[in-house]
């Protein structure tokens, strides 16, 4: 039992006797705590960001600066080159997620693939140059997964096969 008081009152010795320490090292000033991201804004020299975004076979060139939400695609605009709603809707996510809708103007040129793989490099493409012209936007962009690159492509066909993974037709005579 005198064994317990003695290391307790040993601890209490111990504290005591650092706690000057610990004060000083408390006083001494810190390094100033800044809210900056981690990295740096990457721009040319016009002032953009570029990025290259891919899906399937589909390769986007992207360069975003900032605009009034003008998104030209092959030298198009984006309604007259990306007709169906649910591709441009596809396309303005990453600009949806981050509130800056209307915000930046977008020139990308696209190659390879159709035009679903050709919607979602641009998104990526679209994703990857925010972040580089915001890098404050990387946290949120990366939540919603646009920064990863879609690795899901077209099985190969095998040879024995009629497609990738159908038989040919059985015929019992």
């Amino acid at each position: 039992m005198s064994d317990t008081v003695n290391s307790l009152s040993d601890l209490q010795d111990l504290t005591q006797g650092a706690a000057p320490a610990v004060a000083a090292t408390a006083a001494a000033p810190e390094a100033p705590v800044s809210t900056a991201p981690l990295r740096q804004q990457e721009l040319d020299k016009q002032g953009r960001a570029y990025a290259t975004g891919r899906r399937k076979d589909a390769v986007a060139r992207v360069w975003v600066k900032p605009g009034t939400g003008k998104i030209t695609v092959n030298g198009r605009d984006q309604e007259t080159y990306f007709a169906r709603p649910t591709l441009r809707l596809v396309i303005n996510q990453p600009f949806s997620v981050t509130a800056r809708e209307g915000q930046y103007d977008v020139i990308c040129t696209v190659k390879g693939g159709g035009l679903s793989g050709q919607a979602g490099a641009v998104k990526h493409g679209i994703a990857q140059a925010l972040t580089k012209y915001e890098p404050a936007l990387r946290s949120a962009v990366k939540a919603e997964g646009f920064l990863t690159r879609d690795s899901r492509t077209v099985e190969r066909k095998k040879y024995g096969r009629a497609k990738a993974r159908r038989s040919f037709q059985f015929s019992k005579r």
